[in-house]
């Protein structure tokens, strides 16, 4: 067994490996990206992917608003788009921090920090769920996350005053860490550990609020620390390698319980996650994080979401609403906060494209494998619609190769509501359909799909509690919240009649040669993927 100063030199000569730019395992060119500052210095080599302002910004909603303007899109109100991920060097109230938002919410930037083509991403995820690269741990001495050390018992401690939690609206139920990643253990196994993202609101100078939303295995963790009596030690990580992000957001059955999704991102990057004792509880913590909440969620007590405001409404999420705020939520007591030297603390705006690639681009991977798995070769490409913040619509693009496919297709679809619980719409597409392109999509639905025909309805099933249709006011159907019925479109053409669906063919050309100044470089490489004919529907090699 290696010690934690062996263990440190493997790691160091593990990055100086990466960095020297060897393939990844999976065949991309991975950027050599252990943390937050080596993503945003890989970033910086191109244009356009990260803005600084130091113009000073209120975190008190004025920061949300302001991104919700340059690049948030998704199920953000319009108006919106997309763009940057902004670094705020000035924060009102809060000398010497920084503020980083959008860091995923674009495609393309989330192609660059894993190294796969924007239509791989979801393959690329797939796959590395299969690299199983458990994460290490290194000494606290060779931990950034450590730095600088602010313990609970230091007089005149208050986390408020210490990072600046932003509000993303005037209404929310207080300051929210939206980018907090929660590492806790099993009571009885301390090996046994698990990773997932919560809203965490601010409740006072060492008090946080967890919401649990059904299922998710540290409250697993939680409610048998609970049954007897008995505190459960956490870290919540921030400000991580973009992978580690992602990694975490796989959910069962892909990652079933017990499995830890640090080894997710391990793959991902071709080198384990280096991990480090807190110092003030009983686990662990991400050792390169800016920013770690150490803290015990304790037993038996509760508290209101908006305890402190009382406004009855939480936070933006996902769908693109204001959640109600949860009467009775666990609390979180902060032990101490460790950061890096001049921290960048980490935040999203919720109904944005980041909470798309975060959640969206493991759902394209958990389809995509599951799918392969039972019906190979018939599922081309998995996408994750915007519209649904990832979650709860995906396109499936499939190749029929004979008349049994027809059924089989929806088989597909049916896989993909099984393997991820709260996805709601399933479309079907054919393989010369461009599943990342909506107004292709809805042209299928138009030509290729007839409403009694082409329609399946699964009622009934377990979906999302902050879809505001699954309850019971909406539809009296359903006994509780998160349930709902959900929707197959079949808008492909039956195999025996495709010849019969045949699309315009238009001369191939290089259309830059007549109107270079409306063509940027990722149009170009894929209109050049055309004419090379190396270029797929739904699988386009090169294009980042």
């Amino acid at each position: 067994m290696k010690d934690a100063d062996d263990t440190a030199v493997d790691a160091k000569r593990d990055y100086e490996i990466r960095a020297a730019g060897d393939a990844h395992p999976m065949g991309w060119e991975t950027p050599a990206i252990n943390d937050l500052r080596s993503a945003l210095d890989h970033l910086g080599k191109f244009e356009g992917e990260i803005y600084q302002t130091g113009v000073p910004v209120d975190p008190r909603a004025e920061l949300a608003g302001v991104y919700r303007f340059i690049g948030a899109g998704a199920t953000v109100q319009p108006p919106r788009r997309r763009g940057p991920a902004m670094l705020f060097n000035s924060v009102k109230g809060h000398e010497g921090s920084r503020v980083l938002v959008g860091l995923l919410a674009s495609r393309r930037r989330v192609s660059r920090l894993l190294g796969a083509p924007e239509r791989e991403l979801g393959k690329q995820m797939g796959r590395a769920r299969h690299i199983v690269t458990p994460p290490r741990d290194v000494p606290q001495s060779d931990a950034p996350c450590q730095e600088i050390i602010h313990r609970a018992t230091d007089e005149g401690f208050d986390l408020r005053k210490i990072l600046p939690a932003p509000t993303n609206t005037e209404e929310d139920a207080g300051p929210y860490f939206c980018m907090g990643l929660l590492l806790g253990s099993d009571p009885d196994d301390r090996d046994n550990v698990d990773v997932t993202i919560h809203r965490l609101c601010v409740q006072s100078a060492d008090e946080l609020t967890i919401f649990f939303a059904p299922g998710r295995h540290i409250d697993a963790f939680r409610r048998k620390a609970e049954a007897r009596g008995e505190p459960l030690p956490v870290t919540v990580n921030m400000g991580l390698d973009p992978a580690i992000y992602i990694g975490a957001e796989f959910e069962a059955p892909t990652t079933p319980f017990g499995f830890d999704e640090l080894c997710v991102a391990g793959g991902l990057r071709g080198v384990p996650v280096e991990l480090t004792q807190a110092v003030s509880v009983r686990q662990r913590a991400i050792a390169r994080a800016e920013i770690v909440i150490e803290g015990e969620i304790l037993p038996g007590m509760r508290m209101a979401e908006d305890r402190s405001t009382g406004t009855g409404k939480a936070m933006p999420e996902f769908p693109g609403y204001t959640g109600d705020a949860n009467p009775s939520l666990p609390v979180l007591k902060v032990k101490a906060i460790t950061t890096r030297r001049n921290p960048i603390l980490e935040t999203l705006v919720g109904p944005g494209e980041e909470h798309v690639s975060m959640a969206g681009i493991p759902t394209e991977a958990s389809i995509w494998n599951a799918c392969e798995d039972a019906l190979p070769g018939l599922v081309q490409n998995v996408y994750a619609h915007p519209s649904g913040g990832g979650k709860f619509l995906a396109i499936l693009q499939v190749r029929k190769r004979s008349a049994a496919d027809d059924g089989m297709a929806k088989q597909a679809a049916v896989i993909a509501l099984a393997v991820y619980r709260e996805l709601k719409t399933v479309i079907l597409v054919d393989e010369d359909v461009d599943l990342f392109d909506s107004d292709d999509v809805l042209w299928a639905m138009q030509t290729r799909y007839v409403g009694d025909l082409d329609t399946t309805f699964l009622p009934g099933l377990t979906g999302h509690v902050l879809d505001p249709t699954q309850q019971p006011s909406y539809d009296p159907r359903v006994s509780t919240k998160g349930t709902t019925s959900k929707t197959i479109f079949d808008c492909t053409v039956p195999h025996g009649l495709k010849e019969h669906f045949v699309r315009a063919k238009f001369q191939l050309v290089d259309a830059s040669k007549w109107a270079p100044d409306l063509y940027d470089d990722a149009r170009r490489a894929g209109e050049r993927a055309i004419l090379e004919g190396t270029f797929q529907i739904g699988k386009e090699e090169g294009n980042r």
